[in-house]
């Protein structure tokens, strides 16, 4: 869609993220909001509280078929993802779906197809990748600053919000994992993960992911609903630098450090060998765009739908996140036991 006119956008699911939907676009010049969708009448009205008079209805298929509806936004629970955004390609409807795309890689790959075959714009809300911090981690990745990757960590916990549509790892670990890809520039090949499910019957509430690159480089996550403390942070090493991120640290959320070890060729004593193989230089904190990420992946989205060509976080991007996803699910069932993606 290349003309100039306003894009209708439709929100289906008013729940926690979805009224954050509609303020954006409602917003921004090129977009309008002309519908929003939930079965629950509360719901319902807060949608109508955003925009006044705007059209609410409670089944998905009341605007499918409305040709003033250029694009929707799911905002749905995980499970009915497949379902909701498959019926939207099927009427011709550009798509920005909330993370994870579907529950299997099966899934995924079949919308990812379907929206291919049908030219339309396919996207996933991996917010994350439109964060300041974590788009100054790629620049610093990809600009070779520093050097080859050894590994990354991550760590996400907080008491709740606990959900039961899907584990803390569905949840929160997906948001780790998509940095993680965009990072190393593709999917892990290997992953294995543990979790314990405290609160309710097989919905893991905490979850330790490990996950295998390409190039020998391994990344950790530590994802929980069941933390005294709330944490957002994620470390990146490399063999030239290291570098941090902390989401709470809202001004300065980077640091580059230029430290790290090396081997040495000789160590006589172990005075020498300390001495060679480690070193300790300047630390820097680069300055990070404050724009709010959910308003820059909304913008990026309405942005593709006009110009056709997604920036990040399409639809087979999404695949290797869910296909991650799955496998770790799958470990956990297995006492941890590696899966090959």
């Amino acid at each position: 869609m290349k003309d100039d006119r306003q894009i209708g956008i439709a929100v289906i699911g008013c729940g926690r993220w979805g009224p954050n939907h509609i303020r954006n676009f409602s917003a921004m010049p090129g977009a309008r909001v002309v519908a929003a969708v939930d079965p629950s009448p509360e719901q319902r009205s807060r949608a109508r509280e955003i925009i006044r008079g705007l059209a609410v209805f409670s089944d998905a298929r009341q605007v499918l078929g409305d040709p003033a509806v250029d694009a929707v936004v799911v905002a749905t629970p995980t499970a009915t993802h497949h379902r909701i955004v498959k019926a939207a390609l099927q009427a011709g409807k550009h798509v920005l779906c909330e993370k994870p795309l579907c529950e299997n890689a099966r899934q995924a790959r079949e919308l990812a197809a379907l929206a291919k075959k049908r030219k339309l714009i396919l996207m996933v809300g991996h917010v994350f990748l439109f964060n300041g911090g974590i788009v100054k981690l790629k620049e610093l990745v990809d600009a070779g600053e520093l050097g080859k990757l050894h590994y990354l960590s991550a760590v996400r916990t907080n008491l709740g919000p606990i959900r039961s549509d899907v584990n803390a790892a569905y949840d929160l670990a997906a948001h780790d994992i998509s940095v993680f890809n965009w990072l190393l520039g593709g999917p892990p090949k290997r992953v294995s993960a543990t979790g314990g499910a405290y609160l309710q019957k097989r919905v893991e509430d905490v979850a330790f992911l490990t996950l295998e690159y390409p190039g020998g480089v391994l990344a950790n996550v530590h994802a929980s609903w069941l933390n005294p403390k709330k944490v957002r942070q994620a470390i990146v090493v490399g063999s030239k630098k290291m570098a941090s991120w902390d989401d709470l640290e809202l001004s300065m959320p980077v640091t580059v450090y230029d430290k790290g070890a090396k081997p040495a060729q000789t160590y006589p004593d172990y005075g020498t060998f300390l001495r060679l193989s480690l070193w300790e230089g300047d630390v820097h904190q680069p300055k990070i765009s404050l724009e709010e990420p959910l308003k820059a992946q909304d913008g990026a989205f309405l942005k593709a739908v006009r110009g056709g060509k997604i920036e990040r976080s399409g639809g087979d991007f999404a695949v290797g996140v869910v296909a991650a996803l799955e496998a770790a699910a799958k470990s956990m069932r297995a006492g941890g036991r590696p899966v090959t993606l």
